[in-house]
């Protein structure tokens, strides 16, 4: 598993994204993405013995396109400067909460757990299940197991609304998680720990602590097949 090629590679990508470029140096990148699809792999084939809704998943169901599939007219890099995957049931975009897995140079690799985009349907359901269930949300939330892999906890630093959501009273006691966009803990490698034999196991473990909050999620949505 060629992590370093990989990661030369996307740094070399960002010093030079343009499909010109792409284009001259597509062997390279292909092997980059087979070093990529070997990692993303390796991890599945792990979690899927323990986590039900990952079984039966391929490489070919949870890794995204480098592409950027929607790029604003500001921004005029057609690639991604990550490659990586995001691991739920029904694939990369199944409306559900999962595990994200990006390589990215200069210690910005990064391994997420929840959902980072949820439609609107998916947050009332996620603040539903809050409001009805807020003493397991907030052990789930803050368990030990967690917090050693995701030592920020669940992030309130993104989007979020300035008023209670409709139909939650202002003095409800849980309304800084309610107000949230999204629902999701993450964590930042440095490339040396990408590098380092047992990354595979830390990525795995540190799913594996997030499977309880992320399965808390995901009761309060449909299953997607």
């Amino acid at each position: 598993m060629e992590l370093d090629y990989l990661l030369k590679f996307m740094a070399e990508l960002a010093a030079n994204n343009t499909t010109a470029w792409m284009a001259a140096h597509r062997p390279e990148y292909q092997r980059a993405r087979a070093a990529c699809t070997e990692l993303v792999r390796q991890v599945l084939a792990r979690v899927a013995t323990t986590d039900p809704d990952l079984a039966n998943l391929t490489t070919a169901d949870v890794m995204f396109r480098l592409h950027k599939n929607d790029r604003a007219h500001r921004d005029p890099e057609p690639y991604k400067r990550r490659m990586g995957a995001g691991l739920k049931r029904g694939g990369r975009h199944a409306p559900r909460a999962g595990y994200f897995l990006a390589i990215q140079p200069e210690g910005k690799s990064w391994l997420g757990a929840g959902t980072f985009h949820p439609t609107p349907e998916m947050l009332a359901a996620i603040r539903q299940e809050i409001h009805y269930s807020g003493e397991e949300f907030h052990r789930l939330r803050q368990a030990p197991g967690l917090l050693r892999y995701f030592p920020d906890g669940l992030d309130t630093t993104g989007p979020q609304l300035t008023r209670p959501p409709r139909g939650y009273a202002a003095d409800d006691p849980d309304l800084a998680w309610l107000r949230l966009k999204t629902f999701g803990a993450g964590r930042f490698y440095a490339d040396a720990e990408v590098l380092a034999p047992g990354f595979v196991n830390e990525v795995v473990a540190g799913i594996a602590a997030a499977q309880p909050l992320v399965d808390f999620f995901n009761q309060a949505l449909p299953v997607a097949e």
